[in-house]
């Protein structure tokens, strides 16, 4: 019985962010078709949370079916707050593709690049259905780590990108950030000295950082503008969250227990009735996304598995193709 398995090298020389793209608007096609398998993610808490531990990290499992590529698979994934500082990365995570059918690993691989993929092909196609002006959309972007430069990638991909404002706390991250990201997308982009400056005149403001004070203010909001917080922090103020025209998720359980919504629910001021839609069913066409110009629309995905499962499945059959990775045994 033996397994493919691939190193995040060979895995970028794999991933092209189109391919990404459209493999994850199938899959939240099929969430909303009720084709894909996505069980809320199984947090590991190793001193991110009550546990007590002194690693300052937290791991996840997220297992998940995904019907239209017949595949199952696992993501263990976690991220350790003191890593940068030793310099090592943040993230660090691992994917497992199982054949539903007997049980045959088929392949084990890096995950950490694989992620940062899809959470920039996941923002791009959420803006597809919900962005207010698609033909020359101003973004802004707060993050200027390696999520980021995903981010960005991915909606310069998908979109004719007039304008990326970006802020990072850290102002040299940006700088490089910008020097990098130009070339890359070819794209203007601005560094921005406050919060406020990023979402000024936007359509779409993108955050992914680690930050636990919530600095998205509903001032900083304008009409017609869609906020996507990704991931498990609390970047959006209580006010903006309650005041938006429509909240929609990746997936609902996991969003009101989690990251952006978690401490509104738990206060009792919003519950699952406030959920307009997931993005599974605006992409099947059982909701509709944007309704008007003037909508504020909170955006939120935390992750899911069936992404990552989804994503390493094209990886792995385009490593077959090619004769990438190496096969292994471990029986």
């Amino acid at each position: 019985m033996s397994t493919l398995l691939l190193t995040r090298s060979e895995i970028n020389e794999l991933v092209a962010m189109p391919e990404v793209i459209e493999t994850v608007e199938k899959t939240f096609k099929g969430m909303g078709e009720g084709d894909v398998i996505n069980p809320p993610k199984v947090h590991l808490d190793l001193g991110d949370g009550n546990s007590g531990l002194p690693y300052r990290a937290g791991m996840n499992a997220m297992p998940a079916y995904v019907g239209w590529q017949k595949i199952a698979g696992l993501k263990f994934i976690g991220g350790w707050e003191g890593n940068p500082s030793k310099g090592l990365p943040y993230l660090s995570g691992m994917i497992f593709l199982v054949d539903p059918q007997d049980g045959r690993f088929l392949a084990v691989m890096d995950g950490t690049l694989i992620t940062n993929f899809r959470t920039g092909a996941q923002a791009a196609v959420a803006l597809k259905y919900l962005i207010k002006n698609p033909k020359e959309p101003i973004i802004g972007l707060f993050g200027a780590g390696a999520q980021g430069r995903t981010q960005t990638l991915a909606v310069c991909t998908a979109f004719n990108v007039k304008e990326l404002r970006v802020y990072d706390l850290n102002p040299n991250a940006s700088r490089v950030f910008a020097e990098e990201m130009t070339q890359k997308v070819n794209v203007p982009i601005k560094i921005m000295d406050k919060p406020e400056d990023v979402t000024r005149g936007c359509d779409a403001v993108i955050s992914v950082t680690h930050a636990k004070n919530q600095f998205i203010t509903n001032e900083m909001i304008g009409r017609g503008v869609t906020v996507l917080p990704l991931g498990s922090f609390r970047e959006c103020a209580d006010d903006l969250i309650l005041s938006v025209d429509k909240i929609i998720v990746d997936n609902i359980e996991q969003c009101l227990h989690r990251g952006t919504l978690k401490a509104v629910v738990e206060s009792g001021k919003l519950n699952r009735s406030n959920i307009y839609a997931t993005i599974g069913e605006i992409v099947a066409g059982k909701k509709t996304g944007r309704e008007s110009a003037e909508e504020r629309i909170m955006c939120i995905t935390i992750g899911m598995g069936a992404l990552d499962v989804a994503v390493a499945s094209l990886i792995y059959e385009k490593a077959l193709a090619k004769g990438v990775g190496t096969i292994f045994s471990f029986v």
